[in-house]
């Protein structure tokens, strides 16, 4: 580590900053922020490309971890201008400069008999970030934004996903494109709505599927209501009528799951 910033106002400093806090400069450059080792270390195992690594030296003892990263530039940083850069709590000592990938349908590698998670205009990145976590830990094939409305980069979806924003295959489109997609390829999708639509576990995820969630607010919207395969709710029996879309995608990921894993 040859190069050294002890300046919040260094203009590498500056532009960091930019990225934590600005979509646009996050699609400008085409690059995100990355924070902490278990993240950098889940981001390379999904084959993202690092563009740089900055360590506070003072916080981040692991100098093995450092040096298994080739080729990729490494900068100490003081503490002041880690702490400036830093966005989660509990702090490490080290953050990377990452390449966005570009999330096209066409890129989703899926097996014969797919479980596919659509989100729809979904605004909230920690609700993303929770999504992703629960696609993870039911090992979904896909995850697919339709007419997101939240930068999948948000430095919010990266910290709340703790690193699962890297180990699911992610595709972005239009309520379009992804309808398009599915029917293609023959994947029926179900959508949970309280409009004309049948209780959650009466319905066959045994075959290729795909479970399209929106938001508490305003919920689907109308394509995805009137195209699917079929409606689905999840009965409620106290006084709201919805849940956190986040708990509610879980609900459905693993009721598929649990048909799908069962052997009478």
């Amino acid at each position: 580590m040859n190069k050294q910033i002890t300046s919040v106002q260094n203009p590498l400093i500056k532009s960091l900053l930019l990225l934590q806090e600005k979509a646009k400069a996050r699609k400008k450059s085409g690059n995100f922020i990355i924070e902490g080792k278990r993240e950098i270390e889940l981001a390379l195992k999904g084959n993202y490309t690092l563009e740089q690594i900055l360590v506070c030296t003072d916080m981040f003892e692991d100098h093995l971890f450092i040096k298994k990263i080739n080729d990729v530039e490494t900068i100490e940083i003081s503490k002041e201008v880690y702490s400036k850069l830093a966005y989660r709590d509990t702090t490490e000592g080290i953050i990377a400069v990452a390449k966005c990938k570009n999330h096209a349908l066409i890129d989703l590698k899926l097996p014969k008999n797919p479980l596919i998670l659509v989100m729809e205009n979904i605004e909230k990145p920690g609700n993303i970030g929770a999504m992703l976590r629960t696609c993870d830990a039911a090992k979904v094939d896909a995850v697919i934004l339709a007419n997101t409305k939240t930068d999948l980069y948000n430095p919010n979806v990266v910290r709340s996903s703790v690193g699962c924003l890297f180990t699911n295959q992610i595709a972005v489109a239009s309520n379009e494109d992804v309808i398009a997609f599915l029917n293609q390829n023959k994947i029926k999708f179900y959508s949970a709505t309280l409009q004309n639509s049948n209780s959650y576990h009466v319905e066959n995820y045994t075959k290729p599927t795909a479970l399209v969630v929106g938001t508490e607010a305003t919920g689907l919207t109308q394509i995805w209501r009137t195209q699917a395969y079929q409606n689905i709710n999840i009965p409620m029996q106290g006084v709201i009528d919805s849940m956190n879309v986040s708990v509610a995608a879980a609900i459905l990921i693993f009721e598929a799951k649990r048909q799908r894993d069962f052997k009478p």
